[in-house]
């Protein structure tokens, strides 16, 4: 019998056990509260899973509700202002001037990045598969059977080696140039050949800033008018010989061009000397990391898009017209692109490799996968090069598990 205003056993268990979650979510450590759960969100992260299925669509960046409201708020006021004035960069023509400098970093980030995975592949050797996208760093290359390319079926998914190189390591999908990105947003089907293609974080970097001779882009120095949905500029011609904006007298630029030319006039590799070549995958690191934060705050204003079923991808407001896609269900929509936003490792392909503890040692074990972990390629170069693993990639690398010999692995639950 129970007393009226008392909790059962069975309550009080599950109050008792909530208060603990509460008590240990939230520790006061010198005064300052941190909360676990969020330090635990933002160190740990597992191995990359890739897709089930190649049809299978990417996820949505931004939730679909989110975007279904963005589209009806949009909507909403085109109805009540069909002629209005874009007061917001980079949507109104003109460039975000924040954006500038970092666009300027982007660029002399991923140069000094290419220079320096130049110099490590020449003394840490980078092996590829033959059929499919596997990179592998290493002396021997590992016996995991995960190749996905032509005939894998009849080789059990084992990979066919060949050497690499630096283009291996960290891919840039290349996408069309735009000129005027907001007079004329889209490449059509019909101009593919014409217009050129670069790589997408060169042409990220020439829309928010960066001139570069070889690409021209359109410079604005007036807002551009929307009127119904449609842009309208209305800049006179003599307005448009003039509105080229000569950024070369700033502070950053200069600062830029040195950069540029020290590391042109230094073209030297890394000797056998440790103490330079670690300085050689410190500065390597740095540029990776400095290349993907600028990337990060640059698509925060400048839109990507991606293809939801293949890795094409179009910097600008709007995805292109081209009708290339040959990804699932490509036929229902005529060979066009199912465009959606695009993530930083669309445009920066990181290649996730598997962490190797010691170079020369044996070749991994496919029964032994479980236990291994998984890098970008570059970190993993950079590691095996003497930097130091950055946090965000412990838990991914497996640093805390010690995998077991190839004869104990029944032994292992």
């Amino acid at each position: 019998m129970q007393l009226r205003g008392t909790l059962s056993p069975i309550t009080t268990l599950r109050c008792n056990h909530t208060l603990l979650l509460h008590m240990f979510s939230s520790l006061t450590v010198g005064g300052n509260t941190t909360n676990i759960d969020d330090d635990a969100d933002d160190v740990y992260a597992d191995i990359p899973r890739p897709r089930k299925e190649k049809s299978q669509r990417k996820p949505y960046i931004t939730p679909m509700k989110v975007l279904i409201k963005q589209a009806k708020d949009e909507k909403q006021v085109r109805k009540e202002l069909p002629c209005r004035l874009l007061q917001n960069p980079p949507d109104n023509g003109l460039l975000v001037p924040e954006l500038i400098p970092v666009a300027h970093s982007v660029c002399r980030a991923r140069k000094l990045l290419l220079s320096g995975l130049s110099k490590l592949t020449k003394l840490i050797p980078v092996h590829r598969c033959r059929f499919c996208s596997e990179v592998h760093i290493g002396h021997v290359g590992h016996e995991i059977r995960t190749c996905c390319g032509p005939n894998s079926s009849f080789r059990n998914g084992i990979h066919v080696w060949r050497k690499g190189g630096v283009h291996d390591i960290v891919l840039f999908p290349k996408c069309y140039h735009l000129y005027d990105r907001v007079g004329k947003p889209r490449v059509v089907h019909n101009e593919r050949y014409e217009v050129p293609q670069i790589s997408a974080i060169l042409e990220l970097c020439i829309q928010a800033g960066v001139d570069i001779e070889k690409y021209p882009a359109k410079r604005r120095t007036k807002p551009v008018y929307s009127i119904e949905g449609r842009i309208v500029d209305f800049e006179s011609v003599t307005e448009k010989d003039q509105m080229r904006i000569n950024f070369n007298n700033l502070d950053f630029q200069v600062a830029l061009s040195k950069n540029n030319c020290a590391m042109e006039n230094n073209p030297s590799l890394p000797k056998s000397n440790s103490n330079e070549f670690q300085d050689v995958s410190v500065e390597t690191m740095n540029s990776w990391f400095e290349m993907i934060s600028g990337v990060k705050k640059i698509m925060e204003k400048y839109k990507v898009w991606t293809c939801g079923y293949c890795p094409e991808v179009q910097v600008g407001p709007k995805g292109h017209k081209v009708r290339i896609c040959k990804a699932s269900k490509h036929q229902s929509r005529d060979g066009m692109h199912a465009w959606q936003e695009a993530g930083v490792e669309d445009i920066v392909g990181p290649n996730y490799v598997w962490h190797v503890r010691d170079l020369n040692g044996p070749a991994l074990d496919n029964n032994l996968k479980r236990f291994y972990g998984k890098a970008p390629a570059v970190v993993e170069l950079c590691v095996h090069g003497g930097a130091l693993v950055p946090y965000q990639y412990r838990s991914m690398m497996r640093l805390d598990v010690v995998p077991p010999n190839r004869d104990e692995a029944d032994l292992v639950a």
